[in-house]
Order: C-alpha cells, then sequence, then structure tokens
C-alpha cells in the first residue's frame, strides 16, 4: 500500500485506516497514541503481517465510499466470475443509558451480494511496533489475542478455525468480526453488529444534521467535520493532529514525524471550524483540555505540543522493526518538538480560549479566576516576543525571532485586553491594550522589509514564510492596508510552485522540501478573499478540493507536479483549512430559493 486511497473509521476512542481493498492497515489501541495492533500501513506491503484482511479470491476490481453522513465505511469487492462481497467497517458510537458508547472495537460486517464469492480471513495483529506477534487462544465464538499490554478478543460467527488458519470459504450468508477488549459479547454476533450498526449510523446521521454548513460544497464539508470529530480524543477533549505516525512528507525525505499528539499552534484554527460548524460539545471540551494545559504549567511556560492526555514528555524514537510507509523509513515514536521553544503559543492558546469568553453557547463560561491565570501566558508572551525559537515550522537546527511568534505574542497582549474589557476590568485591559500596542510597534519596525515591500519571517531577515499570509486572519493587519497586499504579493513571488504555497523556500535541516503543506494554500485562499480577489480565491479552492483521495479526505502534503498527496494522514489541520475556506467563499442560503 504505496498510496493514501485510505478510509478513516472510528469512534472517539479508537480509529483505523482502511485500504481500498477492505484491508485494515493501521489501528492504534487503546487509544489513537497506542501501539499499532494494525502496523501494516508502514511494514512490508506484500506481507499480511499487521493487518485485518476480508479477501475475495480472483478479485476483479473493489468499489469504496461512505454511507452517507456518517463514519460508517463500505468496501464492495468483485471477483472474475461476477460474485460480490461487501464489507461495511465501523466503531460503534451512540448513546446508551444516558450517555456516550464508544467501546475500543471495530466491527466488520461481511455479505454476499452476487455469485458465490470465496473468501479468507486474514487476521494478523502485533504488539510493540510490529516486533511481536499476540499468543492465540480461542473458544466456540471467539479468539483471543494476547500480548504483553493489550489482550484483544475477536468474537464472531464466521467458523473459528477458518479464522485461524486463512482457510477459504464460500460467502454464502452474513458474517460479523467484533474486534474488541477481552469481554464475552452476550449476544449473538450478528444480532448485536446490526444493532450496533443502526444506532452508530443513526448517531452520525443526527450529529451531522445540527452541523452549521455552508450553501456551497456541503458533501466537503461535512465529511472534513466527520474527519474532525474522529480525531478528538472523547476522553480528554484533545484533538490529534493525524492518526499516522512517520508518513514522509516526501519520497524518501525523512520529514517523517509522529503527528499522534496535540499542537496548541493548531488549537484557534481548530476551534474556529468547530465553532463555524457549531460543534459546540466537541469544541467545548477542547477548549477545556486546552485551558488545563495552560492552567497547569509552572510559571505560565507552555510547550509546543503535549500528548492526548496532557502528558508533557514525548521523548523521540525510532524504532527498527517497521521499514516505513513503502521502505521509506524512519518509523519515529514520539516527537521531540516538546523540548522546542515555540513563542507563538501564548497567543494560541490565549486565542482558543476567547471563545469562552464569548461564546454565550457554552456551559461553563470564562470568568475573572480564568482570565488571571491566562494572565500569566500574557507575562510570558510580552516577556518573549523578541526572543529567538524554533517557529512554527519547527526548525530543529536554528533559532530566529520568528514574525508569527512575535505577532502571536501581540495577539496574546490584544486578546486579554479583549477580555478584561468583556469582564469589566477597564485596569487590566488598559495594561494590555498599552503592551499590544508596544508590541505592534516593534514588530512593524523589525519585520518590515523596504527591499521586498512586504513583512519578512524573522526580524531583520529577508526570506518569505507562509504564516505571514495570517497577518489579516490575526487582526494584526487591516485586509486594506498595502503593507498587508504587499506581503500577499511577495509571498506569491517567493513561494507558490504552480497552483501551492510552500511553507517556505531554501533548504532546511533536511534540504530543500519538495512538497506543499496544504493548510499553508488554503491561508492563500483566505487571503484572497480578504482582499477581494474571490474569483481567484474560488478557483483555487476548487484546485484543492480535487486534491482529496476519493473518500474526499487530505493529508499534510501535496506533490505541486502529481497532485499526490504526502505526509501524515488524515491531517486535521488540513480538513479544518478546507472548512475555514469553503465558509469564507460559499455563496449565502439566503435568496437560494
Amino acid at each position: 500500500m504505496d498510496n493514501l486511497e485510505l478510509g478513516l473509521i472510528g469512534n472517539g476512542a479508537v480509529s483505523a485506516l482502511v485500504g481500498p481493498q477492505g484491508r485494515i492497515l493501521w489501528s492504534c489501541m487503546p487509544r489513537f497514541d497506542g501501539d499499532p495492533v494494525f502496523c501494516a500501513l508502514l511494514g512490508k506491503s506484500k506481507e499480511s503481517r499487521g493487518a485485518f484482511a476480508i479477501e475475495v479470491e480472483n478479485l476483479a476490481h473493489s468499489d469504496q465510499s461512505y454511507i452517507g453522513n456518517t463514519a460508517i465505511l463500505v468496501t464492495t469487492l468483485h471477483d472474475r466470475d461476477g460474485g460480490v462481497a461487501e464489507i461495511t467497517d465501523f466503531a460503534p458510537r451512540f448513546k446508551q443509558f444516558g450517555r456516550s458508547f464508544y467501546p475500543m472495537m471495530l466491527v466488520r460486517r461481511v455479505r454476499p451480494l452476487a455469485g458465490s464469492p470465496v473468501v479468507r480471513v486474514r487476521l494478523e495483529p502485533t504488539f510493540d511496533y510490529g516486533s511481536g506477534t499476540p499468543s492465540i487462544t480461542f473458544g466456540s465464538n471467539h479468539i483471543r489475542y494476547v500480548a504483553p499490554q493489550l489482550v484483544l478478543r475477536l468474537t464472531t460467527d464466521a467458523s473459528i478455525a477458518a479464522v485461524m488458519e486463512q482457510t477459504p470459504f464460500v460467502l454464502d450468508g452474513d458474517l460479523t468480526f467484533m474486534l474488541g477488549p477481552d469481554e464475552t459479547v452476550p449476544d449473538a454476533p450478528g444480532e448485536l453488529g446490526q444493532r450496533f450498526f443502526g444506532a452508530t449510523r443513526n448517531y452520525w446521521r443526527d450529529w451531522v444534521r445540527f452541523l452549521g454548513i455552508p450553501f456551497e460544497w456541503q458533501e466537503a464539508v461535512i465529511r472534513a467535520a466527520i474527519t474532525i470529530k474522529l480525531a478528538a480524543l472523547e476522553d480528554t477533549g484533545a484533538i490529534v493532529a493525524a492518526m499516522t505516525t512517520s508518513l514522509p512528507e516526501a519520497p524518501n525525505s525523512g520529514r517523517n514525524w509522529d503527528y499522534r499528539y496535540c499542537w496548541l499552534r493548531d488549537s484557534y484554527f481548530v476551534v474556529s471550524a468547530l465553532n463555524r460548524l457549531s460543534v459546540t460539545r466537541t469544541m467545548e471540551r477542547y477548549l477545556h483540555y486546552i485551558v488545563n494545559l495552560a492552567a497547569s504549567q509552572p510559571g505560565g511556560r507552555l510547550q509546543p505540543v503535549y500528548g492526548l492526555t496532557g502528558r508533557p514528555h514525548l521523548h523521540e524514537t525510532a524504532v527498527a522493526s517497521l521499514p516505513g510507509f513503502g521502505g521509506m523509513g524512519p518509523v519515529r515514536v514520539g516527537n521531540d518538538a516538546y523540548r522546542q521553544v515555540q513563542n507563538d503559543v501564548y497567543g494560541a492558546a490565549i486565542l482558543s480560549a476567547m471563545h469562552m469568553f464569548f461564546d454565550e453557547r457554552i456551559e461553563r463560561m470564562g470568568n475573572e479566576g480564568l482570565f488571571n491565570r491566562l494572565e500569566a501566558l500574557g507575562e510570558m508572551a510580552r516577556a518573549v516576543f523578541d526572543q529567538p525559537d524554533a517557529g512554527i515550522w519547527e526548525f530543529r537546527s536554528k533559532e530566529r525571532i520568528h514574525t508569527y511568534s512575535s505577532v502571536m505574542c501581540w495577539v496574546a497582549c490584544d486578546r486579554l485586553a479583549r477580555i478584561a474589557n468583556r469582564l469589566g476590568l477597564n485596569g487590566r485591559a488598559a495594561y494590555w491594550r498599552n503592551h499590544a500596542k508596544a508590541l505592534h510597534g516593534v514588530i512593524c519596525e523589525r519585520a518590515w522589509s523596504d527591499e521586498q515591500g512586504s513583512f519578512v519571517e524573522s526580524f531583520g531577515g529577508r526570506d518569505l514564510d507562509a504564516s505571514l499570509l495570517l497577518l489579516h486572519e490575526l487582526g494584526f493587519l487591516a485586509a486594506d492596508d498595502p503593507r498587508f497586499s504587499g506581503t500577499v504579493a511577495a509571498v506569491e513571488r517567493h513561494l507558490k510552485r504552480g497552483d501551492f504555497i510552500f511553507r517556505y523556500a531554501g533548504t532546511d535541516d533536511f534540504g530543500e522540501p519538495k512538497t506543499a503543506f496544504l493548510v499553508c494554500t488554503f491561508w492563500y485562499v483566505d487571503a484572497l478573499a480578504a482582499l477581494g480577489r474571490r474569483e481567484e480565491a474560488r478557483a483555487l479552492f476548487e484546485t484543492l478540493l480535487d486534491c482529496r483521495n476519493a473518500l474526499g479526505l487530505l493529508a499534510e502534503d501535496v506533490d505541486p507536479e502529481t497532485r499526490e498527496l504526502w505526509g501524515n494522514f488524515p491531517q486535521t489541520y488540513s480538513m479544518v483549512g478546507l472548512i475555514n475556506s469553503a465558509m469564507r467563499l460559499s455563496k449565502s442560503w439566503e435568496g437560494v430559493y
């Protein structure tokens, strides 16, 4: 499996990536950042180890689609003799006994649609990143896969011997496979699988029914919204950057990182998307995750990335047991970016927390006590706004005074002034307004380049980076400020490759970038719209939609020439960019009818 034609299923506890022929190639348990029970995505492509495949012999072709407005994936397998089998994949999620039910479970339902397809079940979980094989025990209707840290139980109405020995058999009736915790399933698998399917389908359709969506591009926005929902860990509220580790940003680039964590820099954009979608409950839980991080840090100092439980230490190692996607290692576990200094995090946290003071749908609104905690972050921002850091792009071998980081420190002061004003704290509002004004002046003086006719990526520098496209979005410059149009023009000159915007030009720790970070082009779309260049923005947005895989999902990066997706998948940042741009560009619902 050397491309990203993959579908995502999940339920807020676990997820899985399913290939176009119905193989589950990646799934971490007991949650998104856990050990991959299925790791074939990063293994040797011809091996079945680390996958859950339901194969049709003499396969001719396959089709795949989601059931409309759900996270339920259907794969149809056609053999050369006219036989057809259908696999329906989902992770159960619905309301039960007055609360959400989202077990660590994957359900696969298989049924014949035509002819007499012959199928073979290959269920080969692993542990310790593919280096270990669980021991197996079985009973009359189940198989147990026993690993040191996790025991899985497959409950099924298929032949246990056929599954264990991978024996082909004629599919002459419906079968159900329920892979989950080592617990007895009290009902018949077929009956329970049918009930779980119906309840899960109804859950997703009800959830989608209450989304706030634009008039145009509804299917794309709904799929992106479901994908973000699947990236939210229900237990803590954290939203993972991607479901995978070590999918390379470009072929053989070494740019292989573990993205199964929560980056504060993403928080504002994620919260904005959730707010526009009216996904209030998910937004509120994510905000509380961020606020809890901010409140628990000594001295108000934040790190760029945290574990999904708020765990601060994400020690990075390379594992030798997996060769990597298409053999392009290394495979990394953990992310040493947690050690870096990234000064934009203070503005990101405060910008996100603003919703708790201004959005009256939130159950527990922000108060003076929370404001006092946020002020500690503001003082950190004020202290470090003109200090070098690794920047939003996480350079590992150089530090500069990055303009984006400084602007986000200004954001911290500016938004604290607005929050104080909202709370009637006039003295604190004046205090933070004065600091914001001072920071704004310094940034305009030191980050502007007369030579480029634009802001540049670092104080006193000459280079550009894509984060400068956000100067209007963040409120630092008005849309009609000639410095903003000049900066957009400079980004176009220096960073545009074909239809896409690169993060930066030139070499970094791994050489010259070969692929475009997708969210940067969404930022460019938004900047074009702000400048009144809406037709250009709409055309480019359509181009970005064409980059989605067959199931409507985006990865982290795209090759500007081939438009092949690269990088960790599916990328929350990219899906958020799609939603935010669609909301800005869509025609209004008013007057449609």
